[in-house]
Order: structure tokens, then sequence, then C-alpha cells
């Protein structure tokens, strides 16, 4: 199984072992992506093929993203159709972020896929678990998910909450850590 393999299936990889560098070259090759993105206009075409090079998968015409926008990784992203995304949102994706249709995430948004040993000599170590995010959910300004946590359809984040455990279809969570404050009326 290779470095990517492992991260994706949420089994430990350190940063001192002798493939690291395959992982490090992808990140290097975002930031690159990622500055070309933040600086200056583009075109909502040209934000698209940019966001398309780093995640590796074709950014449907339908969603839109406001820079700045920041990634670790990048190529561990999904989006949807008709998605928004805010400005100055970050999304840690090593271990895989699925975005479903109709999405909005607010601005300062933070997707977090990736964690370390709670030891400090292993700090160095990292595992990582996907954040799946159901269509129609709309996450407030400022709202951080954290790595392995699934969203279901139709929820609202709101602003400022941290999201450490899954959250239902049709429900409205809040605080730190975030919990269920309110369920959704059915119309």
């Amino acid at each position: 199984m290779d470095i990517f393999a492992r991260d994706l299936a949420g089994l430990l990889v350190d940063s001192k072992e002798k493939d690291f560098h395959q992982i490090l070259e992808i990140i290097h090759n975002a930031q690159k992506l990622i500055a070309k993105l933040n600086t200056g206009y583009h075109s909502p075409e040209s934000a698209r093929e940019i966001l398309s090079e780093l995640f590796g998968a074709r950014v449907d015409e339908s969603c839109w993203i406001l820079p700045p926008f920041y990634t670790d990784f990048g190529r561990n992203i999904r989006l949807g159709k008709g998605v928004f995304i805010n400005q100055n949102c970050t999304f840690m994706d090593r271990g895989g972020i699925n975005i479903g249709d109709e999405c909005f995430i607010g601005p300062r948004v933070n997707l977090v896929t990736i964690n370390h040993d709670l030891q400090p000599h292993k700090r160095s170590i990292t595992y990582c678990k996907p954040i799946n995010i159901g269509a129609r959910v709309w996450m407030g300004v400022g709202a951080t998910v954290c790595a392995g946590v699934s969203i279901g359809e139709g929820s609202i984040i709101g602003a400022g909450a941290v999201v450490t455990k899954d959250v239902p279809s049709g429900v409205i969570v809040a605080g730190n850590p975030a919990r269920i404050i309110k369920e959704i009326p059915k119309e």
C-alpha cells in the first residue's frame, strides 16, 4: 500500500519516513497553485481551471469559490454541483473532503482531516479521517469540522461551531463542541 492509500485509509504516516517526499511534492505544488489563485483577479472560469488542477478533478461550472482559499494538499477535495465556498476557507484534505450538491460554506470555515499523536515525541506521525458533507448543508462563518465527521443532508452548522462528531440530517448544530440545538421543520 503506497503512502497516499495509507493516508486515505487512516493509517499512520510519519513525516520522517522515506516516502514522505511524495506527499511533500504534492503539498509544494498545491502551494504554488494556491498562490496563483490568491494573487490578483481571476474570472470564475480561470479560478475553476486553477482549482480543477489543484483538486485533480474537474470543478463544475455551477460551483463558485471566492478567494482567498487555502488547502494543504488539494488532491482529495471533491465538490458536488452548485457548491458555494466563501472567502478565507481552509481545507486540510489529506484524508479526503467530499462536499455534496448545493452546499453553502461560509467565510473562514476550516475542514481538517488530519490529526497528530497525543504524545509529544510522536507528533511527526499523522493519521487522517475523511470529512463527508451531505447535500444542501449550510456552514456558518468560522465553523470548524474535525477529522472523521459526516454531516447529514440539509443540516446547518452555526457560526463558530466546532464539529467533533457526526451530525444527522435536518438539524441545526452550534457551540464548542457542537451540539444539536434544533430540528429543521419539514415543509
